[in-house]
C-alpha cells in the first residue's frame, strides 16, 4: 500500500524572511544616520547643530532678553515654550544633542537584537536560549529608554539653564512614559514564552 504525505504550505515564506531582515537593517541604518551620526556632526561643528529644546515653564515667561548675536538662551513662550540658543558653544551643543543620541543608541541596540532574531528564523530556530537572552536584553533596553531618556532631558535642560538667569522659569521635572514601561513588561512576558518553548524543544530533542 502506498502512503502519500501531503505537506502544508508554511505561512512564512523566504520572501517574508528577507523583507523582515531588510526592514530591520534599514531601520538600523536610518537611526544610526539621523539619530547618532548627524547630531554628532552638529556637535563638532561640521553640520548645523541642534539649537533649541522644548521646555515647560513655571508661570509666565518674560519676553526674550538676549541681544542679537549673543550666546545665551532665549525662552520663547508662556507655557509650553522653546529654549533657543543663537550661537551655542560646544558644551551647549553636546547637551542639546545628548538625549537624542543616547535614545538613538539604545534603539540601535534593540534593532540589532531584533535583526539577529530575524536571522535565526532562517532555520526555524526561534525557540533558542540565545533568542531568550535577546528578548530579555530588549526588554531591559526598552525599560532604560523609558527611564533614561526623560531623566537625561531634564538634567541636560537644567545644565543648559545654569547661570543664565532663567533657571526659575523652567522647573526640574521628569515625565515617564507609561506605554514604554508596559511594552518592556510585555517583551519580558514574550521572553518567558520563548524560554518555555526552548525548554520544551530541548526536552523533545532529548526523547528522540
Amino acid at each position: 500500500m502506498e502512503v502519500l504525505f501531503v505537506g502544508t504550505k508554511s505561512w512564512w515564506s523566504r520572501g517574508d524572511q528577507r523583507a523582515l531582515e531588510l526592514g530591520c537593517a534599514l531601520a538600523l541604518g536610518l537611526v544610526g544616520l539621523f539619530g547618532v551620526l548627524l547630531p554628532l556632526l552638529g556637535v563638532v561643528g561640521v553640520l548645523d547643530p541642534i539649537t533649541n529644546r522644548d521646555v515647560r515653564l513655571e508661570g509666565r515667561a518674560p519676553a526674550p532678553h538676549v541681544t542679537p548675536g549673543g550666546d545665551g538662551p532665549s525662552v520663547i513662550g508662556t507655557d509650553q515654550a522653546e529654549l533657543v540658543f543663537a550661537h551655542p558653544a560646544f558644551g551647549q551643543r553636546l547637551l542639546l544633542a545628548l538625549p537624542e543620541i543616547v535614545s538613538s543608541v539604545l534603539l540601535i541596540v534593540i534593532l540589532g537584537l531584533l535583526l539577529r532574531m530575524a536571522r535565526s528564523l532562517r532555520g526555524g530556530e526561534e525557540f533558542t536560549t540565545r533568542n531568550v537572552r535577546r528578548l530579555h536584553a530588549i526588554a531591559v533596553t526598552v525599560f532604560l529608554m523609558s527611564v533614561l531618556a526623560p531623566l537625561l532631558d531634564a538634567v541636560t535642560t537644567g545644565l543648559l539653564l545654569r547661570g543664565t538667569g532663567s533657571e526659575d522659569l523652567v522647573p526640574f521635572s521628569v515625565t515617564y512614559s507609561f506605554p514604554y514601561l508596559l511594552l518592556a513588561l510585555l517583551i519580558a512576558a514574550v521572553a518567558e514564552v520563548f524560554r518555555r518553548g526552548a525548554r520544551l524543544r530541548a526536552d523533545t530533542e532529548g526523547l528522540v
